[in-house]
């Protein structure tokens, strides 16, 4: 295998691991009950209207005092204030969204980033490029929009922010269309491009559930794991490393159920679903090891069962940026299972 090569394998398996840890912040959103303090710059209060507001508050803030400035306040309020929490990765979005408005470029936007928050901000400035491309040029431009990076730091984790945020603008442009979305993504030549866009376009699908900006989501009631049943195979990998998510949402947070869902897809994707269901564990329990492994521990055998606390660990060393929360639970494992989670743990970490 040339060093090339090697090197984008490693990265793709980095790509699919960031997903599961994006996921992770969705259904972090979807299991908190926000509640705004008060005690700060901004009068939000608790409800749907919330997240629009605090977007609208931190958006000003970068357009007033620079996006530095509202990274400061969001990590300040973080911590003590339920809403930001909750909507932290949007909120983000929407600093993005603003730092795109001026920059004259990709790169000198995200020049200003900060990784806060499941990097949102990067996605939002994806989100502005494309509106300002629009949807009859996306196709066209689309291949040339991250060029600049990946000359400079070709399948870096800006490269990839630009990539999986482009599949996030296409979404936008295309009020929704995710088969429509997922054909612009085709566009670009690069194979490791088009699964980062892939990912964008699966993630933005699952967030508008929350909120519909963006459009309405492409989900069936009678049919858990729609879209990733009727996508090309192709698009499947990354479509099922969101799904669970959503597939918990209309099943009422039933893993063993959902663990059923997932052992009755193509064999192909079953471990990348069990391993989207550990991401859920996690999530659910805001990485509780004692939580998150008896969620895992519903899984029918020892594939589902590894393949969640495989997805759980990458999620919990992503959530605390340690491992020492993570060694806790493979510690908390049966030594078969504890192996594989040190392992992943490991590899993983190591990537941070």
């Amino acid at each position: 295998m040339s060093g090339l090569k090697k090197y984008r394998n490693i990265l793709l398996g980095a790509l699919v691991a960031m997903l599961v840890a994006a996921g992770g912040w969705w259904f972090y959103i979807k299991n908190t009950q926000p509640q705004s303090t008060g005690q700060f710059a901004y009068n939000c209060t608790a409800g749907a209207e919330s997240m629009s507001c605090l977007q609208g508050h931190y958006q000003t803030l970068a357009k007033t005092k620079g996006v530095t400035a509202a990274f400061a306040e969001l990590k300040k309020t973080y911590e003590s204030d339920g809403s930001v929490r909750a909507y932290c990765h949007q909120i983000a979005h929407a600093i993005g969204r603003q730092a795109a408005e001026t920059a004259k470029d990709v790169s000198s936007a995200y020049s200003e980033g900060d990784n806060f928050c499941w990097s949102g901000y990067y996605h939002g400035v994806m989100e502005t490029i494309i509106r300002k491309i629009g949807a009859a040029n996306v196709a066209a431009q689309v291949p040339l929009i991250c060029q600049p990076l990946k000359l400079a730091q070709p399948y870096s984790f800006y490269h990839y922010n630009c990539v999986h945020g482009v599949g996030h603008g296409i979404m936008d442009v295309k009020q929704g269309d995710l088969f429509a979305s997922l054909t612009v993504c085709d566009t670009l030549t690069d194979q490791w491009e088009r699964e980062s866009c892939y990912g964008g376009v699966f993630m933005q699908n699952v967030m508008d559930e929350l909120d519909d900006d963006h459009g309405k989501p492409d989900f069936k009631d009678d049919d858990p794991m729609y879209p990733c049943t009727a996508v090309n195979d192709k698009y499947k990998e990354q479509c099922y490393l969101m799904q669970t998510s959503h597939a918990l949402k209309v099943g009422n947070e039933d893993f063993a159920k959902v663990f059923q869902e997932c052992r009755a897809i193509e064999p192909t994707y079953k471990d990348t679903c069990y391993q989207s269901l550990g991401r859920d564990a996690s999530g659910n329990s805001s990485s509780d090891g004692t939580q998150t492994r008896m969620s895992c521990m519903l899984g029918a055998d020892f594939e589902a069962q590894s393949n969640c606390i495989i997805g759980a660990v990458k999620d919990f060393v992503s959530y605390y940026h340690s491992d020492q929360q993570a060694n806790e639970l493979c510690r908390s494992l049966d030594p078969s299972l504890a192996s594989i989670c040190q392992t992943t743990k490991q590899q993983y970490f190591a990537t941070f």
